[in-house]
């Protein structure tokens, strides 16, 4: 029997213009009904996905959970509680933004606890972040020290090609130990960079013990690869049709349906209910 299901927001649980559709809702409702844990497991902030959790009669309920930041932050719902705080160290978290503020290319995100700040921002980026609901403030100087003993969550750039990502990588790990890194892409504009041993799948696991549930109790759902992580240590690990190969190459369950059509409906009246 499944007991918690950890989904994928962007590009898997939701549809291209970042709505919720009524199926996945009326699918989720059922599945907490039985007193299953539907956790979204986002590279996003808790923040930016409160109206969604409304929907799901999720929102500010005890005993109910939410991860953040590609696993760096694990919350009750209930007054949005942090249980597990996984930060980057500061020093690592500078340098890896003044790689990518230094391409101007490069749309670079830092993750704070509990906000969102970009420099130099990309006009395609924003509109995307607006769509999810996303909130951000703009920096206008590359002043990385404004952010000295906050919480970092993670450091993210949007670029266009996935060859600008993948040299960004590269131009970091040549700067920063790679060891300190966990490295992702994400939704097709993003390279990820969170604190290492940190990921969707740790936290996911750290949560499952805190609620003795056991990883094959578990039902993760992505599409990407910054999913991988959480697909590779649950019980059933599902790929909605839309994922890219290597998520699909892991997956017990391929979805028939993609994101824009329901997937997270499917696996939930296929596996739960």
């Amino acid at each position: 029997m499944y007991k918690m299901i950890v989904c994928d927001l962007d590009e898997t649980l939701m549809n291209d213009d970042g709505s919720l559709s009524e199926k996945n809702v009326a699918a989720i409702k059922a599945a907490t009904a039985k007193g299953v844990h539907f956790v979204p497991n986002s590279g996003r902030s808790y923040t930016s996905f409160q109206n969604d959790l409304e929907k799901m009669n999720l929102r500010d309920q005890p005993n109910e959970y939410s991860i953040s930041y590609n696993g760096g932050l694990v919350l009750e719902n209930k007054d949005n509680r942090p249980l597990i705080v996984n930060a980057m160290p500061f020093d690592v978290a500078k340098s890896v933004f003044e790689i990518g503020a230094a391409n101007k290319k490069a749309a670079t995100h830092v993750y704070t606890q509990d906000k969102l700040y970009i420099f130099n921002p990309a006009t395609d980026d924003s509109m995307y972040l607006k769509n999810r609901g996303v909130s951000f403030s703009t920096m206008t100087t590359p002043d990385f020290d404004q952010f000295e003993g906050q919480n970092i969550m993670k450091v993210i750039m949007a670029l266009e090609t996935i060859d600008e990502r993948k040299e960004m990588r590269k131009d970091v790990e040549e700067q920063v130990d790679p060891s300190k890194l966990a490295v992702t892409f994400s939704s097709g504009r993003y390279v990820e960079f969170n604190p290492s041993g940190i990921d969707k799948g740790s936290a996911a696991i750290q949560l499952g013990e805190s609620l003795n549930i056991k990883p094959e109790e578990i039902i993760a759902a992505g599409d990407n690869s910054n999913d991988l992580s959480m697909l590779k240590v649950v019980g059933l690990p599902v790929s909605v049709a839309n994922g890219i190969d290597s998520v699909k190459a892991v997956a017990k369950y391929v979805t028939e349906a993609d994101n824009n059509h329901d997937a997270l409906a499917e696996v939930i009246n296929k596996f739960i209910l």
